[in-house]
């Protein structure tokens, strides 16, 4: 706390009134809030409780009165002979089967009156594979599907009760989800099967024994004892597993409890479950809420009221630190005109006695900035023209001397034109070489150079190692800086080719969207663990370099005039040879 306090003290004046005003206002808005939503959600919690178990207790007697029709519908379909006739006789004539048939017909038009009330189907199917429906919309299934369903092989298996259960099945308008009372029929005098009763009603009927007891954000799912939603009013849900859901359930069945606060689909909500045992389904009301507190609570009212809070703290704020901070804000508003790199741009001093300090203070320290950048601004000019003078400075004589010396072999041979060649490749040269080297020359005269300089060492030490020039037709015109590219060549030809005997120097020259790419490859003898800022190998033997310029040299000249993003990348393998990329801007003049 003692340290919290100490740096508290140490903050200006401005963060302090800011700190102050964000409490201040934080804490009254979120102490209404609280207490509203507080007392808001338990009198929803009380209140829902109530009100939904009533709501759960008149949805359960609406499924009890459905499962009395259907078990008035069993009983007299079980005690109908027509109808255990039909389904249990073999064939005989047609007058027989004809008169069967109306028997039966006849007393399922009886039977379908009692559920005349209820949209459902009524199916029978028997052993002899005889089949009725009064709507085959319900259940388009021949004997043997029939015979294969789950719901059939559970009936069979306990032909004393009557079995609840949900499937899918194919209509004109689609997969429908439908919900089926299953009964085997039994003749109790032979003690036997002789067929199958299926009441079957489409999902979106049996949801109208529920659907006028839900709203926004209070539905109401119907799920098996499996953990499957068999229906509810949010279609989505319907035939997903809800095992959580289904757990909540239980719990509530066994403990008798009013509603569990749970997470179900993402969302918090309020569950409250009745189980019904004929149909062995669980009744779930799931009351979300977000939205149910949000129609429960007027947020309207509550947000004029937190505003009306907030702006009476604001202007209570603003009220007192309009007086201590007027002349404080104008100078930083102020200062905040003056652009990042701008130095010239001097505030006016007025204001308040600390106001024209702070003033004064401030155009002091542009004046020394302004002079600080001047001052760096020449010391790294003037260093930029030592280095280049300083590379300039770097070329060798001897190179001069061992040229002139070849010149006098020839001479001396008889070979007057190839020493007229030599003598004028080293005037070319020498005569874009020695002047300033910050000027820039066009790629094609660059080229020029390496042609020279590469026809030279040809004359001094033979032809064993060739070069190759690749430029591309668009890159003729752009500059590059000179002697950028021979130290490249000049390293190639006397430590590439220590081991091998003879190799080939390629030097290609592109454009890569807004940068010039030089390249110099060849196949000698690759760099041993090379990188950036190491020296290359001595040669050998006892040649003369044309200038010793140096990879660092040539990297940092590169970086200085033009920037990081520019420079050189250099690749090698041992045995295959070294890739050097300069990469340089697109220079026009």
């Amino acid at each position: 706390m003692k340290k919290w306090m100490n740096g508290l003290s140490r903050l200006g004046l401005f963060p302090k009134l800011f700190l102050v005003m964000v409490i201040s206002i934080i804490l009254v808005s979120v102490l209404i809030l609280w207490t509203t939503i507080h007392m808001s959600t338990n009198l929803f919690t009380e209140t829902f409780s109530i009100t939904n178990s009533k709501v759960l207790s008149q949805i359960k007697t609406n499924f009890e009165s459905f499962n009395d029709a259907i078990a008035a519908v069993s009983n007299n379909v079980s005690q109908s002979g027509a109808i255990r006739g039909y389904l249990s006789e073999g064939e005989g004539d047609s007058l027989t089967m004809a008169k069967s048939y109306y028997n039966m017909r006849e007393s399922m038009d009886r039977i379908q009156s009692i559920t005349e009330s209820y949209e459902v189907g009524i199916t029978i199917s028997g052993i002899n594979g005889r089949t009725y429906s009064t709507d085959r919309s319900h259940l388009k299934m021949s004997v043997e599907e029939l015979k294969e369903l789950p719901i059939t092989i559970e009936a069979v298996d306990t032909p004393n009760r009557l079995i609840f259960d949900d499937y899918r099945t194919d209509t004109d308008v689609g997969t429908q989800q439908m919900i089926s009372a299953t009964k085997a029929l039994t003749d109790r005098t032979q003690s036997r099967i002789y067929g199958t009763l299926y009441v079957t009603m489409r999902e979106n009927v049996f949801r109208q024994f529920y659907s006028s007891f839900t709203s926004r954000g209070n539905d109401v799912v119907i799920l098996n004892e499996g953990g499957e939603i068999v229906s509810s009013n949010r279609e989505e849900w319907i035939g997903t597993k809800q095992l959580d859901l289904l757990s909540y359930a239980r719990q509530m069945s066994i403990k008798s409890s009013n509603g569990i606060n749970a997470k179900v689909m993402e969302q918090d909500s309020v569950v409250l479950s009745e189980y019904l045992p004929f149909y062995r389904f669980y009744i779930i009301n799931v009351v979300d809420k977000d939205l149910a507190m949000g129609q429960l609570l007027d947020m309207k009212t509550i947000a004029l009221i937190c505003a009306a809070i907030v702006a009476g703290a604001l202007v209570l704020v603003f009220l007192i630190t309009n007086q201590i901070t007027k002349s404080l804000r104008r100078l930083v508003k102020q200062m905040s005109n003056i652009t990042k790199s701008d130095l010239d741009n001097y505030i006016p001093v007025s204001g308040s006695y600390e106001s024209r300090q702070l003033g004064h203070a401030y155009n002091y320290m542009l004046d020394e900035l302004h002079d600080y950048v001047d001052q760096l601004v020449l010391t790294q000019r003037e260093q930029r023209n030592a280095e280049l003078a300083a590379l300039q400075s770097q070329i060798n004589p001897h190179f001069l001397y061992n040229t002139l010396a070849s010149v006098k072999v020839l001479v001396q041979q008889g070979n007057k034109d190839r020493a007229a060649e030599t003598i004028n490749a080293l005037i070319a040269l020498l005569q874009n070489t020695i002047s300033d080297v910050s000027e820039t020359v066009m790629v094609e005269q660059e080229v020029e150079n390496l042609k020279n300089y590469v026809f030279i060492n040809h004359v001094r030490y033979g032809g064993r190692i060739k070069a190759a020039f690749y430029v591309a037709p668009d890159c003729n015109h752009y500059h590059v800086p000179k002697l950028v590219i021979q130290p490249f060549i000049e390293n190639a030809f006397f430590h590439a080719f220590n081991r091998k005997e003879t190799g080939t120097i390629h030097v290609l020259v592109s454009r890569a969207g807004e940068s010039l790419i030089c390249e110099i490859m060849d196949n000698g003898d690759g760099i041993e663990g090379f990188s950036m800022g190491e020296s290359l190998p001595n040669p050998k033997n006892n040649r003369q370099l044309f200038s010793g310029i140096g990879i660092r040299n040539v990297h940092d000249r590169i970086e200085l005039l033009y920037g990081a993003p520019y420079g050189v990348t250099i690749m090698s393998t041992p045995g295959e040879g070294t890739r050097v990329t300069v990469t340089l801007p697109l220079i026009t003049s």
